[in-house]
């Protein structure tokens, strides 16, 4: 088989199979993750031991009738993935019917032609319900016998004359499912502040918390309008460096600890983390004579104050002696 039809296809929530290479990889379990539009996947039974690939288009088991996906992995991996998502060994896991046939694509790609429009007669008839409900997206089953309806709403629904008038409208089986902010953009997809797709769309699987306190730690700015994604809450990559921040701040003195020296207090102004270095002003409200110490140093004058001494000066005496003799580089000089 060529290598290329070994790869993952593009798309969201992509993966990669780090075990591919072990022999046996793919045959030592008989289940196969299957991605369907945008973020939903699936686990199924190869039960009638067809040869899938990665990236392999196919008919799997659904109710009713069947639906189309991808394969998006194999092997033991998918083992792995199924105790990721809690899916319990004793669970129904559904069937591989068969590699997607010619007809079966024919009929998807028809099914997927009607979602937008769906949509948009969708959320007329939600309006005139008179239902506090936005619909955000539609997703046909593969052989277009069924629907699911995603949907937002900030209290409780009563959306059994809604799903009644769908069925009657759409001649389909309806499916309502409730998702988040965050679950919508995932999605939805788009492109973030930092010119990336967004993460929730690429190969977040899962939602945490995002709370200010992250900001707080990382010396972020508390400006709503920079730390909200697209979905309106706050970004999840808030999050991702976050942890390195608190174990690096377990090794700096405290913001709250004022140091003494023989002429004056200094509090702290700003702390640069990965550098390890603290810069304290005399006035607590503004920056004031501001002096910038390594945190060895700002240790040295914490204990120092604590037996009662003063320092001359906040900065050691090797410090200035080695800022004085730091000349700039001056790259224009070097063009002579």
């Amino acid at each position: 088989m060529e290598e290329k039809d070994r790869k993952c296809p593009r798309g969201k929530l992509h993966c990669f199979n780090w075990m591919e290479d072990i022999p046996g990889g793919v045959t030592d379990f008989d289940i196969v993750e299957v991605q369907f539009k945008n973020t939903r996947k699936g686990f199924y039974r190869n039960s009638a031991n067809i040869d899938l690939a990665i990236g392999d288009t196919v008919a799997v088991e659904s109710a009713p009738g069947h639906d189309i996906g991808v394969v998006t992995l194999t092997g033991k991996l998918v083992a792995l993935q199924m105790r990721r998502a809690n899916v319990k060994p004793d669970a129904e896991i559904k069937r591989v019917f068969r590699k997607a046939k010619p007809a079966d694509l024919e009929k998807y790609e028809e099914a997927k032609a009607r979602e937008n429009d769906t949509m948009i007669r969708a959320r007329k008839i939600a309006e005139s319900l008179n239902l506090n409900m936005k619909i955000g997206d539609v997703e046909y089953q593969g052989d277009g016998n069924k629907a699911i309806f995603y949907y937002i709403a900030d209290e409780r629904v009563d959306f059994r004359q809604l799903i009644k008038v769908l069925a009657d409208t759409f001649k389909v089986r309806i499916e309502m499912k409730q998702i988040g902010a965050r679950q919508e953009a995932g999605r939805i997809g788009g492109i973030g502040s930092c010119g990336r797709p967004l993460c929730c769309a690429s190969w977040m699987t899962n939602f945490v918390s995002v709370g200010t306190s992250a900001a707080r730690y990382q010396d972020i700015s508390l400006n709503p309008q920079k730390l909200a994604g697209q979905c309106a809450k706050l970004k999840c990559c808030l999050n991702f460096e976050v942890d390195t921040y608190v174990e690096s701040a377990r090794h700096l003195p405290g913001r709250e600890i004022r140091l003494e020296t023989a002429d004056n207090t200094y509090f702290h102004f700003k702390t640069d983390i990965f550098k390890k270095e603290i810069t304290y002003s005399t006035d607590k409200q503004i920056a004031a004579n501001l002096v910038t110490i390594s945190a060895a140093r700002a240790f040295e004058v914490i204990d120092m104050n604590r037996r009662g001494e003063k320092p001359l000066q906040l900065q050691a005496d090797d410090a200035e002696k080695s800022s004085a003799k730091a000349k700039p580089i001056d790259l224009a000089s070097q063009d002579d």
